[in-house]
């Protein structure tokens, strides 16, 4: 090829990629003006606009309307440079030097998200964006499309041309949620300290100015670690911007975050017993939808039932259902509709502070051990729906035992050991061997998987796990939590059907859109697993562990379970035990009937103060008393399914043999490689929990405690 037809073939080239350029510029501006044809109208309303989201219970009364409470707007010239300063800090480097989009930023937070060098202080989002989004548009992931990011730069390069900065601050510093029921920064100014914005402290507007991006999390009054580190960060980089000097800088950062707080005064629109379920009716809604009720306005229908919930709380909180060993005593419960998955109550805590708002929900964290409530779906239930077990009369042995591959021996609750038993009986009264013993059976891979299906999950499965639900990893992903249990349990209860926990019904929308939250459930189990499980944790009710949760005329089923200390860890204990038969920092119980289940946490706040004998029949009183409540007329008994028969008081498997059961113990190397934890680390096992001794069976003699005697 010559030069000439080079040149030539170079220009056709050149002259089509330019052609598909210009081309694909014309299509990427038809198409963005189409987007942004539908963006809704700017109005200064809306910007101003006072939110309220109202919220109803099950049978559509009104029992909160949040954002109704007083709001104190501040004008431009009130808005003290030290705060607009952090604010821009913190959010918006260049706000003063965009019209709006700013192309630097989001290029930068780009070339960071790749490098994976981001410290998360600045997104690609100015605060003219954030502030449209707040007015406008949903955080909601699904909602991050092309065609809402179009409007939203369109109307943040609208609001620019048409209103200065400081009017832009000023509609920020006005809209933004500040928590415990304060909006604006001003309002806060007042509730926290007393004062206005104008004269605070150079802290005390670093904290404000840092709160609006999760204002839950930064409470000062709820959370003042976090609040400490988010205004600190703030500091940070006001003196990186050299909006402080250094001395102001280490002064600012030496300054208590309680420094000039004042206490709260209960503002709230709503009772006071409904604050953590509307805490997780806000969560729902959020992670559905991507709008935060807080500061969108919208009507949301939750399943909450506001008799069960009043009634909830006066267990809690008054002498008239349960005698409590102290007023430091703790609760944490749900109760939820087995067929349906709704959560109709939900209570963290005892004697909660009024005046905080959507603090700590005890009641969803999974930072307790559930102890021996993981018995069924761990060890149990997994083995009847693989068949390692056809009959609830399957034989095991309780007999001194090792956890699988080590060393660690498995102790029962009173360190005695009852031979030959079926699994019912081992259920019954808590046996702590014959469940590691079914675990191996079933094998760790099997159980995890069942789990699964039943909404608990573990980042890796461990044997200790046949009877704790300790995990090596924090966050509410893993392990086990009241409102995780009740939905686990409520599968045995329905049939085998898993429901995710469901705290909204309906939400409608200010342009009158609606949402319905459909929860139409996944199969987890075989409907003869369910029955069987269930049948057996009746005897449990009946004549085992849990008879103090026994209610005459009802029908129901349930699961008793403690948790206990390591050696080491009983120096460290804020109160005497000697002489309490019991020791533990958790006491549990989960059970159902076939209408609700409800599971019960019980222990102190701190864990080293422990619950002792005058403390261990707390939570079978909460779930006793409460499912009195929900049972005044009794129910029905569970119908018997196809796929088992009855021979005496054991159910079998069609097809199975009623003379001949037995365990043939998984001996893979996949169960080998996961229980090292056994043998290199005792303290779990050790740590195991013990029942409250309302069984038949015979209680411990000794002077002490007793520790490191498993799960009950």
């Amino acid at each position: 090829m010559n030069k000439q037809t080079l040149m030539t073939a170079l220009k056709w080239v050149a002259s089509g990629l330019i052609s598909l350029f210009l081309l694909g510029l014309l299509l990427g501006s038809c198409l963005f003006f189409y987007y942004v044809s539908k963006a809704p109208e700017l109005s200064e309303s809306k910007l101003v606009a006072t939110t309220s989201s109202k919220i109803y219970d099950s049978q559509n009364n009104l029992i909160a309307d949040l954002g109704s409470e007083k709001r104190v707007n501040v004008t431009t010239d009130q808005i003290p440079t030290d705060l607009v300063n952090a604010i821009v800090a913190i959010e918006d480097h260049r706000f003063f030097n965009h019209r709006g989009v700013d192309s630097i930023r989001i290029i930068g937070s780009i070339f960071n998200n790749i490098l994976k060098r981001s410290n998360g202080l600045q997104g690609g989002s100015t605060l003219t964006q954030q502030l449209i989004k707040l007015t406008y548009f949903s955080t909601s992931k699904a909602d991050q499309t092309v065609s809402r990011k179009a409007q939203e730069a369109w109307l943040a390069f609208q609001l620019e041309r048409t209103a200065t900065k400081q009017q832009i601050l000023t509609y920020y510093v006005n809209k933004v949620y500040m928590s415990n029921g304060n909006y604006g920064m001003q309002t806060a100014a007042q509730s926290f300290y007393g004062k206005d914005l104008k004269d605070l402290s150079l802290p005390q507007l670093a904290l404000l100015a840092g709160m609006p991006q999760a204002p839950n999390q930064y409470d000062p009054y709820s959370q003042p670690e976090a609040a400490l580190q988010r205004r600190n960060l703030v500091l940070s980089e006001m003196y990186q911007l050299k909006y402080i000097t250094a001395e102001q800088y280490e002064q600012a950062i030496n300054t208590p975050v309680t420094d000039g707080l004042q206490s709260l005064k209960n503002s709230a629109s709503y009772p006071a017993y409904m604050d953590n379920y509307l805490k997780q009716v806000i969560e729902q809604v959020e992670k559905e939808t991507g709008y935060n009720l807080l500061t969108t306005g919208m009507e949301v229908y939750t399943n909450v039932n506001t008799d069960a919930q009043k009634k909830l709380w006066d267990i809690y909180n008054t002498g008239d259902y349960v005698a409590y060993p102290d007023d430091e005593m703790q609760v944490a419960s749900t109760v939820m509709d087995v067929q349906t998955g709704k959560v109709i109550a939900q209570l963290g805590s005892r004697n909660q502070s009024t005046n905080v708002s959507f603090g700590t929900n005890q009641a969803v964290e999974t930072n307790r051990d559930f102890g021996s409530t993981m018995k069924p779906i761990t060890d149990y239930a997994p083995a009847l729906e693989n068949e390692v077990y056809t009959s609830t009369a399957a034989p095991i042995t309780d007999a001194p035992y090792n956890f699988p591959y080590s060393s660690t021996p498995v102790y029962n609750w009173d360190k005695k050991y009852y031979g030959g038993m079926t699994i019912q009986y081992a259920i019954q009264e808590s046996r702590n061997v014959p469940a590691v013993k079914t675990l191996e059976a079933v094998g760790l891979k099997q159980s995890l998987k069942f789990l699964n299906k039943i909404g608990i999950n573990y980042p890796e499965m461990h044997y200790s796990n046949a009877i704790s639900s300790n995990t090596n990893k924090s966050g509410n992903e893993y392990g086990a939590s009241s409102e995780k249990m009740a939905a686990a349990y409520a599968a045995f209860a329905n049939g085998g059907t898993y429901y995710k926990p469901q705290y909204v019904n309906r939400i409608v929308f200010s342009d009158g859109t609606e949402k319905v939250f459909s929860n139409e459930g996944s199969r987890a189990m075989k409907e003869t697993t369910a029955y069987m499980m269930t049948d057996m944790m009746k005897t449990v009710l009946t004549s085992g562990t849990g008879t103090n949760a026994a209610i005459s005329g009802v029908y129901q089923a349930g699961k008793t379970g403690t948790s206990n200390y390591a050696d080491d860890e009983l120096t460290k204990l804020t109160k005497p035990y000697y002489g309490s038969s019991i020791v533990t920092p958790d006491e549990l119980f989960v059970g159902y009937t076939p209408q609700y289940s409800m599971a019960v946490w019980t222990g102190y706040s701190n864990r080293f103060t422990p619950v002792l004998d005058d403390g261990v029949k707390v939570a079978t009183d909460v779930y006793r008393s409460m499912m009195t409540f929900l049972n005044t007329n009794g129910n029905e008994d569970w119908e018997q399914p196809n796929g088992v028969y009855r021979v005496g008081y054991y159910l079998y498997l069609n097809g199975s043999n009623p003379y001949r059961y037995y365990i043939q113990p998984s001996s893979t190397s996949e169960e080998s490689s996961s229980s090292e934890e056994e043998s290199s680390s005792s303290s779990s096992e050790s740590s195991t929990t013990s029942e409250s001794s309302s069984s038949s069976t015979s209680n411990p003699q000794e002077s002490k405690p007793q520790t490191n005697n498993g799960q009950r």
